[in-house]
């Protein structure tokens, strides 16, 4: 039996404030259990919801040496959908009201949970031949692992040839301050802040630390892998991704197949299948309509957009061709919240265009889920996207997706070809706003022009398989080789 170890800031159902939630609370279920045992360490935070603090067992307690301070270290235990999560006790850190916070106390708080986890194992008694690490909240634990715990007598042999792979997940956020305050908080020495292990430009670096000493280093699909070797999406660390190019590779996300599935999904207005889309998924269209106040009409070519409102997922772009999307054989349906300028400008078109433009400046999970149902075509023009969820999500509803050729939207969306009749969706190369106005008006064009080329392309969208399993398959050959 192989034993692996999750290290993560969050995991859904217990705490969620992105896309690596998804990763670390649905991945672990996929696994080949007979292989396979996989467990999640997390920060007990109190804000997870009361239901789940009343399952926790308490396991034991003990204490650490941060930094030459004696620090309490309480463990908790749960078994969700036969993964076991352990959890890490101590109010100090985890009472707040938010999980991320600022940055010197951030980068305290996940000092500690990095050396808790690790010494947590030789206490509860579970050596796991992998840790897996998730972003640069964990990127202490290959540091501390190969430094710290490697190298010292009381842990004997508990430690060594563990490995460690490190799994980025947005190489934009790395855990960066500088290196006197870094070195206080940490308790790592001053020879370990150098140019080739956790320094870059004059600060200290957690992620950086983290993917010098990993075993491996995945990123969430190929394609992004490949991009951050390059300067433009390398977020400065593009050289070290050069370097270590020979132990880097990318594994697309997933998505719950379960949860998003329109023959079953509760949330829905009217459930639909691959077999019936094109008599039944209008349904959900024309219920959105009267839902939003917009005009009722299931012919009407509908596009949605379920984002965050930032330069990352394009907003610049489509601010610049707003009102050229908004013609009058389209409806626009806009869920999600963000920085002002875009919020404020979705408010205007949708005051200007009451009956085809509407604007959710807010988050809102059954909301989404009829989104994706109702629509025709789905909206991702990103400027970088390491792998994105909505285009799976999309596709699975029979949502063909318009997508900036970028990270998971280029590995996951394949564009259609009218001649060799291939493709699940629609997409642009470069980054600019009129070759997106030009492909949704291409995408326009074929769904009022040839319908029946758009329900083939639905077909082959629907069929695309983004379920978790298949991505467990890959993560499950990379432990082997390791």
């Amino acid at each position: 039996m192989k034993k692996i170890l999750f290290a993560a800031s969050e995991a859904v159902p217990f705490i969620k404030t992105g896309g690596l939630a998804d990763v670390v609370g649905s991945l672990p279920k996929a696994f080949n259990k007979e292989e396979f045992d996989v467990r999640v360490v997390l920060p007990k935070y109190r804000v997870i919801p009361e239901y789940f603090h009343q399952q926790m067992e308490y396991m034991t307690n003990f204490y650490i040496n941060l930094a030459g301070r004696m620090i309490y270290v309480g463990v908790f235990q749960m078994v969700l959908d036969g993964v076991t999560f352990y959890f890490i006790d101590n109010e100090y850190y985890f009472s707040g009201d938010k999980i991320y916070e600022d940055g010197l106390w951030d980068l305290e708080k996940f000092a500690y949970f990095s050396k808790a986890a690790l010494t947590m194992l030789c206490v509860i008694d579970f050596r796991p031949d992998i840790i897996h690490c998730h972003d640069w909240q964990t990127g202490l634990v290959p540091v501390y692992l190969k430094n710290e715990f490697w190298d010292s007598s009381s842990y004997s042999d508990f430690y060594q040839n563990m490995k460690a792979v490190m799994t980025i997940h947005n190489l934009k956020f790395q855990g960066v301050w500088n290196i006197d305050d870094m070195m206080q908080v940490t308790g790592l020495p001053g020879y370990l802040f150098t140019s080739d292990k956790l320094e870059a430009y004059q600060a200290g670096n957690y992620l950086k630390g983290g993917l010098v000493y990993a075993d491996w280093i995945t990123t969430v699909s190929g394609e992004y892998a490949n991009e951050i070797k390059y300067p433009f999406y390398g977020e400065g660390l593009d050289g070290l991704m050069r370097a270590r190019s020979n132990n880097l590779s990318g594994i697309v996300n997933g998505i719950d197949y379960d949860e998003y599935n329109p023959e079953t999904d509760y949330l829905l207005v009217h459930n639909y299948s691959p077999y019936d889309f094109r008599t039944e998924k209008v349904y959900n269209k024309t219920a959105l309509q009267e839902e939003l106040g917009m005009r009722v009409d299931g012919g009407k070519f509908m596009i949605g957009l379920v984002s965050r409102l930032t330069d990352q997922k394009g907003m610049d772009l489509i601010d610049c061709v707003m009102e050229q999307i908004c013609s009058e054989d389209v409806q626009f349906v806009i869920l999600g919240t963000g920085d002002q300028r875009y919020e404020n400008m979705f408010r205007y078109f949708e005051w200007k265009y009451k009956d085809r433009v509407s604007a959710s400046i807010c988050y809102d999970n059954t909301r989404s889920h009829r989104i994706y149902a109702a629509c025709d075509a789905f909206l991702m023009p990103s400027l970088f996207e390491p792998c994105g969820l909505s285009q799976l999500m999309s596709l699975r509803y029979g949502t063909l997706p318009i997508v900036r050729e970028t990270g998971g939207l280029k590995e996951t969306v394949e564009p259609y070809n009218e001649y060799t009749g291939s493709g699940t969706g629609f997409s642009f190369a470069n980054y600019n706003a009129h070759e997106m106005l030009n492909v949704i008006e291409y995408a326009k064009s074929v769904y009022y022009g040839d319908r029946e080329a758009w329900n083939r392309i639905v077909d082959r969208a629907m069929a695309a398989d983004f379920s978790w399993g298949n991505s467990a398959r890959k993560y499950e050959d990379l432990y082997r080789s390791l």
